[in-house]
């Protein structure tokens, strides 16, 4: 399969950055996707909204659904995956995109913002992918992507975020167990994360970054896309890097992906 043609993707924080591109790089192929997320009215502060993605997904070729979704709550994720399976007749991907951040020490940080992260981060994504595997066991090639680093217990990587850290290694454990669960019944569970910062929202959390040292995010889609069309029931349990999938599809030439080529480029946070 080379294509995401008529599959239903259910994408969580595809109101902007990567969730919204791996979302518009689906619908160049003529895909269904779901952008399950809060930003149901515009933000001062950040770009875009549900229904400014349902609009772009449109415009790019696939059909959209804008669902206004907090992972937090259980009865809104049941009732976006079934609103969802009533549009599109079923689900094929799952994207866990949406991620909560505060890179702070211990003393730095608010229980409310450890909260945030838990219940975005692991609980979110257990929680979401929970609700969809009754249709994903349906799908002819399922896969669940969640966006998450590879599990690194090197204590440099906890040190300057220890909350952040944990909740974001939850959404890889959720990967390496996941993965061997469903094995079985031929889901595909893979992680995805960036050689580079990417420059969406996010990085204004990070002290020091700028856009001229990160790359875009349809970097991530393009390798989301190439991980996705992958047959699901030999393909699981993957820790992949953005760049080394493309360069594993062919691609040689990553300065189209730099938010100004020929500038360094920022390693990600979890990579040695």
């Amino acid at each position: 399969m080379s294509t995401l043609a008529g599959k239903t993707l259910f994408i969580t924080g595809a109101s902007r950055g990567i969730g919204l591109a791996i979302g518009l790089r689906a619908a160049r192929d003529g895909a269904n996707v779901v952008i399950a997320a809060k930003s149901g009215v515009p933000n001062p502060k950040l770009p875009g909204t549900i229904y400014s993605a349902a609009a772009e997904i449109e415009a790019a070729g696939g059909k959209a659904l804008a669902l206004k979704v907090d992972i937090r709550e259980e009865s809104e994720v049941h009732d976006a995956v079934a609103k969802t399976v009533e549009r599109f007749g079923g689900i094929d991907i799952v994207v866990n995109n949406a991620s909560a951040i505060w890179l702070a020490g211990t003393e730095g940080t608010p229980m409310k913002r450890y909260d945030l992260m838990h219940q975005v981060n692991s609980r979110g994504t257990f929680m979401v992918t929970q609700a969809c595997l009754p249709h994903l066991r349906k799908a002819a090639n399922p896969h669940v992507l969640m966006l998450a680093p590879p599990p690194n217990l090197d204590p440099k990587w906890f040190a300057p975020h220890t909350a952040y850290t944990i909740a974001k290694y939850g959404m890889s454990l959720c990967v390496l167990g996941m993965s061997a669960e469903l094995a079985s019944s031929g889901i595909a569970v893979n992680a995805l994360w960036p050689r580079t910062v990417i420059a969406t929202a996010a990085i204004a959390m990070i002290d020091g970054v700028k856009p001229e040292h990160c790359r875009r995010p349809e970097i991530v889609a393009d390798a989301a896309h190439a991980m996705l069309i992958k047959p699901s029931h030999a393909y699981t349990g993957h820790f992949a890097i953005d760049e080394d999938v493309l360069r594993e599809a062919g691609v040689r030439d990553f300065d189209a992906y730099a938010y100004e080529p020929g500038n360094p480029l920022l390693p990600d946070l979890f990579l040695n």
